[in-house]
């Protein structure tokens, strides 16, 4: 008889599908790719301050003093980073992760028992179903609607709530939509989350990548009283430095609850202690620095989406409408499926994401990352575009 040496986790197809396959062959000739999928800003061609570096010097990087929230300095310096965007976030509710992917599981632990659910936007990023399942949790599936605009819909989160929902997750805005939720959802998300409950969830990491403007949006939700909510960010998306690993949950909510889960958290936090020092000490001076880098990325998201709709304007592609983050949606002819798409864009030399990557409700779409190197990203699309005829 085999004994399984693994745990149920583990349940994924891990094997690579055709697009992978093509790419990883076309990178083994030397063959060019236009990668319209970068996400990476260290791997942008932007301008780093040398600040930055300069940020990890001084004696408090060589000594030890564990903090399960997070040092009072380095939370100070994210409430200085809410202050500054009009919003008073208190140090006493902030705590400190490595990442936002750490958050996640930080909230997992603490609001859900293995086999609870919690709910996810669709379509969305796709590391929910990853982190939920390594906490024994599971995830439904509520959806984002587009009827020229992308919104929330409502009935499809509250048909999605079970006895089991823990909480609902929102992405604020949403990858790869870049749709922000507006004030009205955020009154009947809170009313569901009293009803059942519940809490909220917000990841805000593209929050400062606006795009357009609009008084309606809730560009963050550390403000909410009337539900138990969490907000989370950190320096991967605000100053563009994903090494750097420091991310934060702000802890809002009516008093006793909000109170009660902080503590909680700081359980959880000091089981782990995992941000660094280093990091810590230099929280400050990081986001002071990282300043010049999010203006270099609005600049080039702004400038890519209008270089986009240029050059697909009359064309069979549909440039769906967004709001911020560093992604753009554009729907094609669905005389063939997204993968085939994707690998015809692939033999042209361009890289592409297929919709179904973000679990998109039907054909065809595909993804591109405005953060792209501006060369790439401008031959990138007149390929595109002379692919779609």
């Amino acid at each position: 008889m085999t004994i399984p040496m693994f745990s149920a986790r583990f349940h994924w197809d891990f094997r690579p599908n055709r697009l992978t396959l093509a790419l990883g062959a076309r990178r083994a000739a030397g063959q060019e790719v236009l990668d319209l999928t970068e996400s990476n800003p260290t791997h942008a061609g932007l301008a780093y301050p040398e600040e930055i570096a300069r940020a990890f010097s001084g004696p408090g990087l060589l000594a030890y003093a564990p903090a399960p929230a997070g040092s009072p300095a380095a939370r100070e310096a994210v409430s200085g980073y809410y202050r500054a965007r009009g919003s008073e976030v208190g140090a006493e509710r902030i705590l400190l992760t490595a990442s936002t992917s750490e958050a996640y599981a930080y909230l997992f632990k603490l609001l859900a028992n293995p086999g609870d659910e919690v709910l996810v936007p669709r379509p969305s990023y796709p590391l929910f179903e990853f982190l939920a399942t390594m906490e024994n949790v599971a995830v439904r599936q509520y959806s984002l609607a587009y009827h020229g605009t992308w919104g929330i819909d409502l009935a499809s989160v509250e048909a999605a709530i079970t006895p089991r929902t823990r909480a609902i997750v929102l992405v604020n805005p949403n990858n790869p939509t870049g749709s922000y939720v507006k004030r009205g959802e955020l009154g009947e998300l809170a009313r569901l989350c009293l009803e059942y409950g519940i809490a909220l969830v917000s990841d805000e990491v593209f929050s400062d990548y606006a795009l357009t403007a609009d008084a309606d949006r809730a560009a963050t939700l550390a403000g909410v009283e009337e539900c138990l909510t969490f907000s989370m960010s950190g320096l991967s998306k605000v100053a563009g430095l994903p090494q750097m690993k420091l991310g934060w949950i702000v802890v809002s909510g009516p008093a006793p609850v909000s109170r009660e889960a902080m503590e909680k958290l700081e359980w959880i936090a000091d089981t782990y202690l995992s941000v660094g020092a280093p990091v810590q000490c230099a929280a400050a001076r990081l986001l002071a620095a990282g300043e010049s880098v999010q203006r270099q990325i609005r600049e080039r998201t702004a400038a890519h989406l209008a270089l986009a709709r240029e050059t697909l304007a009359g064309s069979a592609a549909n440039l769906l409408h967004v709001e911020g983050g560093w992604y753009a949606t554009l729907q094609v002819p669905r005389i063939r499926g997204e993968e085939e798409w994707a690998l015809e864009l692939l033999e042209r030399g361009v890289l592409v994401q297929p919709g179904y990557f973000y679990d998109f409700e039907a054909e065809a779409y595909l993804v591109v990352s405005l953060l792209t190197e501006p060369a790439a990203f401008r031959e990138g699309l007149a390929r595109l575009r002379a692919a779609l005829g």
